[in-house]
């Protein structure tokens, strides 16, 4: 089966009504999820505008009717899992149920620096991240909770009237390593992956990757009692990535090889006229044809 197809939409968008503009435009083209990065800066783009995803999200929310709506990721780098959960809540109730939230780790980049934390090897990052999971699902099944998880707390953190989706909103979790699979496989609803980070590899290479990363969260999977079909496979196409454009026929390739893979999403980030990053415009009209039923 062919992968549905997503939007990522850059929240540097300005206008703020240029992004609206972008969000309903994909929505009309047929995806099923416009995703917006959550950082508070971003390097490849560190001198332009970027607003807050939250607030452009309840923005989108109020503005279309059908397209899902979510974070592609967040992260413990600035976010504490109690006021977090109250946003996401009312962002799942603006939607009237068309939240998805994607989560990682976190880099080491700018958003890692911001608070003016001491820097933590990927271990501590992951580990952290562990706990703030937990503690984010908990809070977003339960009306009122009292937990500690690591260096997170909550008490007496009421989540009321909750949720639209039950038993909270569908966690995408970005995973690679052997931890956070587990991760993935333990809170996921979704699996999020941008196969090898780079400008330069090549597709052979970033494919092989994308598939070997496939198995991994089958095998992990089966290890927690779940079935292979359990998360849903989402694979963004990053904007280093542009060989899947070079042609109709290559795209069309890339998804099939993709969906050989298990993948059932296929994110890509919307065209850009202004700098050229994202899908070419060009050929917007081919990548949505291919995802077409």
């Amino acid at each position: 089966m062919t992968p549905q197809l997503s939007a990522v939409v850059l929240p540097d968008r300005h206008p703020v009504s240029t992004f609206l503009d972008d969000v309903r435009a994909a929505e009309a083209a047929g995806v099923r999820t416009v995703w917006t990065y959550d950082h508070l800066s971003w390097p490849l783009l560190r001198q332009n505008p970027w607003y807050g995803a939250v607030p452009l999200l309840a923005a989108a929310a109020a503005t279309t009717e059908r397209v899902r709506l979510g974070t592609l990721v967040a992260s413990p780098n600035f976010r504490h899992p109690v006021p977090f959960a109250k946003e996401l809540m009312t962002l799942d109730q603006l939607s009237g149920g068309r939240l998805e939230l994607g989560v990682g780790v976190g880099t080491e980049g700018p958003d890692a620096r911001v608070l003016g934390e001491p820097p933590r090897s990927r271990a501590e990052r992951t580990a952290r991240f562990a706990d703030w999971l937990d503690l984010l699902d908990r809070l977003l099944r339960e009306p009122v909770t009292t937990a500690a998880a690591g260096e997170y707390a909550a008490v007496d953190a009421h989540q009321i009237p909750g949720c639209v989706q039950s038993p909270r909103v569908p966690f995408t979790v970005a995973a690679t390593g052997p931890r956070a699979l587990r991760l993935a496989a333990r809170y996921g609803s979704g699996w999020v992956t941008y196969g090898p980070f780079g400008p330069d590899v090549p597709a052979e290479e970033w494919l092989a990757a994308v598939a070997a990363q496939s198995r991994r969260l089958t095998a992990t999977l089966a290890e927690e009692g779940r079935t292979a079909s359990a998360l849903r496979r989402v694979v963004l196409v990053g904007v280093e990535v542009t060989w899947p454009f070079e042609s109709a026929e290559r795209y069309r390739d890339t998804v099939g090889r993709l969906a050989e893979a298990g993948i059932d999403e296929v994110a890509v980030h919307w065209p850009r006229p202004d700098d050229g990053r994202g899908v070419p415009a060009d050929r917007l009209a081919t990548v949505v044809e291919t995802h077409t039923p």
